[in-house]
Formats: C-alpha cells, sequence, structure tokens
C-alpha cells in the first residue's frame, strides 16, 4: 500500500528517477512504479501520456549515458557490467551473439531482458552504432516497455489494490523463502563460476607464451572465436588466425591436423 500511496503523492517525480535509476543499473525495479501509476490513471489521479513521456525520458537518459561510456571505453564496460553477472564468463559473448543476431532492433525489447537491458546500450557504443540510429530505437524500446507497465496497470487497476494488501499480509515469511532461494541459487553459480575457473586455468597460455611458441617455430593453430560484433568493434587479430564462431568449432575440428596445438581466443 506504501508504493501507491507515494506514487500517489510524488507523482510524475517518483516515475523519472525510479526508471532512472533502474535504467542505470540499480537494484530498483520500475515496473511496479509504472502498473501503479497505470492504475493511478485510470482512475483519473495521473496522466498516462505525461507518465508515459516521462518514462522515457528517463530511460534515455539513462541509456545515452551508458551508450557514451561504451563508445569511449569500448568492451572494457562490458566487461565490468559481465563480471557483477550471475554468468559473467558467458554474459559478453551471449549479449554479443544476441546482439549480432537482432542488431540495432534488439533495443526494441532490450527492456524486456533482464541483463540486456543494461549491456545493450553501451554494446550499441561500443560498436560504433550511429547515435541518431541509437536514440531511434532506444526510443521505441522505452516507449514500448513503458507503455507496457503502463497498460498493465490501467486493465488491472480494480485489482491494484487487492494484490498489494495481499503483499503486505505475506509479511515477513515469504520475504525469508524468497531471500533463501536467492541466496542458494546464487551459491550455485558461485561453486559453478568457481568450477570453471579451476579448468581454465589449467587450459590457458598467455599471449607471451603463445609468442615464443611462433618465434621457435612451434606455430600453433590460433582460431578467432569472437563474435562478429567484437571483431568490428577491435578488428586486430593474431595473424594467421582462423575466424570461426563458436557455434561452428565442433564441425570444424575434424578438418584440423592433431599434431599441432590448437589455441582459441574470443571475447
Amino acid at each position: 500500500m506504501q508504493l501507491l500511496d507515494h506514487v500517489s503523492r510524488y507523482g510524475l517525480a517518483l516515475v523519472f528517477v525510479n526508471v532512472l535509476l533502474e535504467q542505470l543499473g540499480l537494484p530498483i525495479p520500475a515496473l511496479p512504479t509504472l502498473i501503479v501509476a497505470g492504475a493511478l490513471a485510470a482512475r483519473g489521479a495521473m496522466s498516462a501520456p505525461q507518465t508515459l513521456i516521462v518514462a522515457a525520458i528517463a530511460c534515455l537518459t539513462a541509456d545515452l549515458v551508458w551508450y557514451d561510456l561504451g563508445r569511449r571505453q569500448g568492451y572494457r564496460v562490458l566487461r565490468t557490467l559481465c563480471r557483477v553477472s550471475l554468468s559473467p564468463d558467458s554474459c559478453v559473448q551471449q549479449t554479443e551473439s544476441f546482439f549480432g543476431r537482432y542488431g540495432m532492433g534488439s533495443l526494441l525489447f532490450a527492456k524486456f531482458i533482464p541483463g540486456f537491458s543494461t549491456v545493450a546500450p553501451p554494446l550499441a557504443g561500443a560498436t560504433r552504432a550511429r547515435v541518431g540510429s541509437f536514440l531511434a530505437w532506444d526510443a521505441g524500446g522505452a516507449l514500448l516497455w513503458a507503455g507496457s507497465g503502463l497498460v498493465l496497470g490501467a486493465v488491472f487497476h480494480r485489482a491494484i489494490d487487492r494484490v498489494l494488501a495481499g503483499l503486505v499480509s505475506f509479511g515477513s515469511g515469504a520475504l525469508a523463502i524468497l531471500s533463501g532461494g536467492l541466496v542458494l541459487f546464487i551459491g550455485w553459480k558461485y561453486w559453478q563460476r568457481r568450477r570453471f575457473y579451476r579448468v581454465l586455468r589449467m587450459a590457458r597460455i598467455s599471449p607471451g607464451e603463445l609468442h615464443e611458441l611462433i618465434e621457435r617455430g612451434q606455430a600453433p593453430i590460433v582460431i578467432d572465436a569472437r563474435s562478429p560484433a567484437a571483431r568490428k568493434a577491435d578488428p586486430r587479430r593474431i595473424p594467421g588466425a582462423r575466424l570461426l564462431e563458436l557455434s561452428q568449432i565442433e564441425a570444424a575440428l575434424k578438418d584440423l591436423p592433431t599434431d599441432r596445438e590448437i589455441i582459441l581466443y574470443c571475447t
């Protein structure tokens, strides 16, 4: 019930701040606020068009910050964001693959995909997407995402009070169960990550060690498995490296010689 009171009291200012903070990466979900705002708009207590515009402006403001960071810092920003992901080892690759498949059009539905919502704007900047194209697609995605929250609130506005009251009635017991489940899930992902790192440390080679192999005439087979987006952002590559997508490597292994080391590098 407090959320309903806060949105009623602070209106557009609360919507702007909540959406801005969430899009900047803080764990403060804005969709519940938009749903409540939609319910209030259906009752005539708020303006739906004004709320939609304010939410879209907040999204664009935050996304432009990330876009500029991606343009200035490149993939360093993506790696920093992915370090706090529950799957940091595959975060960059999965994001690049998704962005590479749908291009700038992915910004239309990026905000509906947890994680990709924050990573997509700096990735667009890192790939040197034109700012005009970025703003157009991102604005469309912001309007679609914010509008869906407002529409949900408007459609179910008669039930909003009951839903909020029900959540309050669950009390701290439900919160403890959810928190415990979250802790267990994070612990499992952390264990997976540590196990992956142990295997990786056994199999990795440094740039200096690779250079020594090449200098001694023991040049291994080097495969550049970076995504097309990563190659576009940084066209440099190891001389003689073969270009292969990660999905193509398994099929290509049977044609590679078995008497030479095979070294794979990706994003």
